[in-house]
This record gives structure tokens, sequence and C-alpha cells, in this order.
């Protein structure tokens, strides 16, 4: 029964969006005459464009993390029914989570390019809000299956609201804080790198220009620095994280 569903609803999907056959004819020629046109690479565009646009979107990256954790950390507490025992502010952490990861970094974009202007603070924004929903969302289940062994032992003993946090839930959730924070960071670096297609600023700036003006040979170059920083940053979050872990 899985399959048949399956198979239906691929079929229908295939009908609707209205493939035209005759432009996948050629496509093979097209590709492989358009990584023609980007070899050999551009390099003297690299310090003319490219470095100080790359360096651009490890900070919007940065920041956007930044901040996301900033607003998604204590909404992460109102979210965890183990902390905040209120059913409606619980029901607003979870919605705000919600809203702002259904929606795309890109759409966020669009949004803060309308309102600030092209530039590097739409993409900060953009980042921030598109990781407050997942950064607080995971944070939120951490604080729940912290054990409540520690945290009703310095109850008892009188210890106040700060001391509870610091000494009965951080130590428990600080591995998982640390490793959220970096994955985060990890995947903000790969979509800072396109933000500047919609004007929000990074590496996507270049890769827009070098389109726009079908220089292949410098889209090349772009594309290939991205997936080497994409590879770089992927090897040092996963080795931060086996240590914290």
């Amino acid at each position: 029964m899985f399959y048949i569903v399956c198979a239906t609803a691929l079929v229908w999907s295939v009908s609707k969006i209205e493939i035209i056959p005759e432009f996948l004819y050629d496509a093979p020629e097209q590709t492989a005459d358009l990584f023609k046109r980007m070899w050999p690479f551009d390099w003297s565009y690299y310090p003319a464009a490219i470095h100080d646009a790359l360096i651009e979107t490890f900070h919007i990256a940065t920041l956007g993390t930044l901040l996301s954790l900033i607003i998604a950390v204590p909404l992460s507490f109102l979210a965890a029914r183990n902390f905040t025992r209120h059913g409606v502010l619980n029901w607003l952490a979870q919605w705000i989570f919600v809203s702002t990861r259904s929606v795309n970094s890109l759409i966020w974009a669009l949004l803060f390019v309308a309102i600030f202007g092209p530039g590097t603070l739409a993409g900060v924004l953009s980042i921030a809000f598109r990781s407050v929903g997942f950064v607080g969302k995971l944070i939120a289940e951490a604080l729940e299956e912290a054990r409540s062994g520690p945290i009703e032992a310095l109850t008892a003993c009188g210890a106040p609201r700060a001391m509870i946090l610091a000494k009965g839930y951080w130590p428990q959730v600080e591995p998982a804080f640390w490793s959220v924070a970096l994955l985060r960071w990890d995947i903000n670096i790969r979509e800072s790198a396109v933000l500047g297609l919609v004007g929000a600023g990074g590496i996507g700036v270049a890769l827009d220009t070098a389109m726009n003006n079908l220089y292949w040979d410098q889209v090349g170059l772009i594309l290939a620095v991205i997936f080497v920083v994409v590879i770089v940053t992927e090897v040092v979050t996963n080795s931060l994280r086996s240590r914290i872990l």
C-alpha cells in the first residue's frame, strides 16, 4: 500500500509540474558546455572581489548565530514545561519557534532587505530569525530532559533561582547548548553564502554579479570557494562537537 501511494504521488506530481521534454534533450550537452566555460578559474578575481565577500559571509553567519542564541535561550526556558509551568507561555514560545523556522532564510532576507535596504544587516537578521526556531526547540528539549534530582536538591536547600539555573540546569544542558550552537553556525555558513542573491550581503553578491555578467570562470571560482569553505567548516564543527560530547 505504501509503494502504491508513493507511485501515485510521484505520477501526480510529475504531471502537475509540467516538465517540458524538449528542454531535457540537450541538458547534458548544456551542462558540459557550462562546466567548460567555468574552467580554468579566473584566480585574479579572488583578491579583487571574493576574499572580502567571504569574510563578510563569515561575519553574517557568526553574528546571526549569536543573535539567535540571545533570542532563543530565554524563549527555550519558557517553552520547557518542567521549568515554566504555564500552558500559555509554553504555547507562545513554541509558536515563535515554529513560525521562525518555517520561513526560509531567503524569504526572511527579502523581507529585511525591503525594510532595511540591501546589505549585511538584512543578512544577519535573516540568519538570526531563521535560526531561532531551530536553536530554541533543541535547547528546550534538552531542558525538559534534564534530571530532576539535582534541581530538587537545590530547591530543597533553599537555593535562589539563579543558583538552580547555574548548578542544576546548566551542567546538564551545556553539552547540548554548544553542540546546537556549533551545528547551527555550520548550517548558517552555508545559508549565508546565497543570501547575496537577494541583496543581503556576503559572497552571494559576488556570485550574482558574476552570473549576471556571464563571467563563468569567476562563477566557477566562487562555487569552488564555497564548496571548500563548507567542507572545512563541517570538519571543524564536527571535531569540536565530538570533543564537547
